[in-house]
């Protein structure tokens, strides 16, 4: 039985929008909303005993109620028992509250004691009206709940216990028997909920009791289980079964500037073992900063280009969408196949004409943006679509391209990103794709310098800079934002621009923003490229996809306010030459600790794979793959660094139930992510 909220006894209407907000729709969802912390509310003590900065349990007589008159208005009830007495304040107030709180009444409270302008008080404490049957503090921890505005921890738990009482024996064991361990899973959400007095506190706190670690096994084993259908579902379709290439391949490496690397050449034959299976290759192509994906998707292309096949390449923006286009028709129109371009910017002529050529297969390659998503995009037989940094994309946007396949075949997949995910985050948010590592860069590469300077440094740097333009080589500047805030103290790209034109007015200085229209950035990109610009004022709209060889030095301005994955991106820009080059994080003094602690892993580490486990470590799953790929990563109890050692046997449990017990899989997933899309096991 999994009711609605609103069919649950004591649950208002206007409890049930507050429950809303929390995204609690159900009983489970309340059962299954658990406690972020406890408190020991299971002894009285003496109105005397009590101290600033101590959380209490009182019990007294109210001999008191007045309104002193102040800034704000207030309520001031004198609690007192046989040993003192203590203000109780409030600050909002109403008729049910005043009647809780009359003369004479005995009320038992609950709160933090502070220091106040009539001595020891309480702010808002909660309250509990005492009749003539005294009842005894219950000995068991009290839940805190994450709750909202408007939601009182007394009332959420009210209706938690409800539901513990009677909805949680309707709960289904899920996983295979000899797994829940000491305790069902009854038991062990009455122990979460109700801890005895006697417990562990800090063990609860840290997710380390054996009732928690039932509960997170299980969320743990329903996420991969969601991974696992939708792979399931996708290798019950059929797709093209390619060829190895017998010239187009040879003919494109022929006319490369350079040689693969081993790393790119063993992805490149894992990619092309994929493509000759009859079902749909789903593979994640992880590669460092520079290391060469775009070319072993544009080797993975000759394969399905040789068969007549059409080949999709799709980038978050349109800028990353422009290079790979300009970078495949340089490739491959001198090989004689037709490129195009689709973007939301086209002119509808540009564009009409556009998916006329897809529609009839004139066009081989398709270059786009999520523009290639939209309906009235019909290819005649599209066999691979390579998408580029997924983790900018839902979840589960790639898997509408499936129907973009035609003739019955779904498209092959290669997902690529230079954002290297961690082992635990891959088999969280990728588990559903195979996965191959360009683990090596290519030869020549000089590694890159990285220095932290505090903003009262930057002088020293803008002459560094000058200096290096007139010497004839090419820098980067990159500001946080587009425009001057108010309400962040960063400097903002057109500033700078404007700052540095008038200080330097013998340099070549370029602008390049989100703002801009596209094809203004991609003229001032390809000034740069081309070496006509000396130095380029830009925001991280440059975070991925611009190759300029000659630019050697990189200035990060407000370096504290990134993540160390986005900034190991930033810095990627420079170092792809045989030139040392240098990275110089400006940063606003002083720096936290956290903050210190993130610019030292950069300055000590160039390896994107060590940068983004530690990334992981201080900042989350949430910030390294953007909230879209996340939307699945909202535990409600795991935590994917604290319970990285359970994810094998997790996943190795998901596996036996979709093969042995469908129907148990498809229940846990509903239980633990209502939300996720449904595939069914064919």
């Amino acid at each position: 039985m999994n009711i609605p909220i609103r069919q649950i006894s004591g649950v208002s209407e206007a409890a049930a929008q507050q429950l809303e907000k929390l995204n609690l729709l159900t009983s489970h969802d309340l059962l299954f909303h658990l406690p972020r912390d406890y408190e020991d509310r299971s002894t009285i003590i003496n109105i005397q005993q009590a101290h600033v900065g101590r959380t209490v349990l009182l019990q007294g007589e109210v001999k008191s109620v007045d309104f002193p008159a102040g800034k704000r208005k207030s309520m001031a009830v004198l609690l007192q028992d046989g040993t003192g007495k203590i203000t109780l304040r409030f600050y909002h107030f109403y008729k049910a509250l005043m009647d809780q709180l009359a003369m004479g009444n005995i009320v038992r409270v609950f709160g933090e004691v502070r220091l106040g302008s009539r001595g020891l008080e309480i702010y808002h404490p909660e309250i509990q009206n005492i009749n003539d049957q005294v009842p005894q503090p219950k000995q068991q921890l009290t839940a805190i709940y994450p709750t909202t505005d408007g939601l009182k921890q007394q009332k959420l738990r009210q209706i938690i216990d409800y539901c513990l009482k009677h909805y949680a024996n309707d709960l289904p064991e899920l996983i295979p028997e000899g797994l829940a361990k000491k305790y069902d899973l009854k038991l062990a959400l009455d122990y979460i909920h109700h801890p005895p007095v006697n417990s562990n506190v800090q063990q609860l706190r840290e997710a380390r009791h054996p009732a928690q670690q039932r509960l997170i096994f299980e969320e743990l084993v329903a996420h991969q289980l969601s991974l696992l259908q939708r792979r399931h579902f996708m290798q019950q379709i059929h797709a093209a079964k390619i060829q190895p290439s017998k010239a187009i391949l040879k003919q494109f490496l022929a006319q490369l500037s350079f040689q693969p690397t081993a790393a790119q050449s063993r992805v490149t034959q894992e990619i092309l073992t994929d493509l000759q299976k009859d079902k749909p290759m789903l593979r994640l192509v992880q590669g460092d900063v520079g290391a060469g994906k775009t070319a072993v998707a544009a080797m993975a292309a000759t394969h399905v280009l040789e068969e007549g096949w059409q080949v999709a390449i799709m980038a978050p923006t349109e800028i990353l969408a422009e290079q790979h286009f300009i970078n495949f028709a340089k490739w491959f129109v001198p090989l004689g196949f037709d490129v195009v371009f689709l973007a939301s910017k086209l002119k509808t002529r540009e564009k009409n004409k556009a998916l006329a050529q897809i529609n009839d297969g004139t066009a081989q390659i398709v270059v786009g943006t999520h523009a290639l998503f939209q309906e009235q995009v019909q290819f005649q037989k599209l066999g691979l679509v390579i998408i580029d940094e997924q983790h900018r994309f839902g979840v589960d946007q790639r898997l509408a391209l499936r129907d973009k396949g035609n003739l019955g075949l779904t498209p092959h997949q290669l997902v690529m990103t230079a954002t290297p995910i961690p082992r635990t985050l891959a088999m969280s948010a990728y588990g559903d794709l195979d996965t191959s590592i360009i683990d090596e860069l290519p030869p020549g590469r000089t590694p890159i310098q990285t220095v932290a300077m505090p903003l009262d440094k930057r002088e020293q740097v803008l002459q560094r800079i000058y200096q290096n333009c007139v010497e004839g080589k090419q820098a980067y500047w990159v500001c946080t934002l587009v425009e001057q805030s108010e309400s962040l103290d960063a400097q903002a790209a057109e500033v700078i621009f404007n700052e540095l034109t008038e200080k330097f007015p013998d340099l070549k200085i370029g602008l390049a923003h989100g703002k801009l229209k596209p094809e203004e950035k991609q003229a001032v990109m390809q000034q740069f490229k081309n070496n006509e610009l000396q130095l380029l004022i830009a925001t991280t709209v440059i975070e991925v996809g611009v190759d300029v060889p000659n630019a050697s030095i990189m200035v990060i301005e407000n370096a504290e306010r990134l993540g160390l994955s986005q900034l190991h991106q930033l810095r990627g820009r420079v170092g792809r030459g045989s030139q040392q080059s240098f990275c110089v994080l400006l940063y606003k003094s002083p720096l936290s600790q956290n903050g210190q602690a993130r610019l030292d892993i950069l300055r000590q580490s160039n390896d994107g794979f060590e940068i983004a486990e530690r990334d992981l470590e201080l900042r989350g799953p949430g910030d390294i793959l953007g909230t879209k790929q996340t939307g699945n990563l909202n535990f409600k109890v795991a935590d994917l660094q604290r319970d990285e050692y359970l994810l094998v046997k997790a996943h190795q449990i998901a596996s036996e139930m979709i093969q042995q017990t469908p129907d148990k899989a498809e229940a846990l997933i509903q239980r633990w992510l209502p939300e996720a899309p449904r595939y069914a096991f064919v």
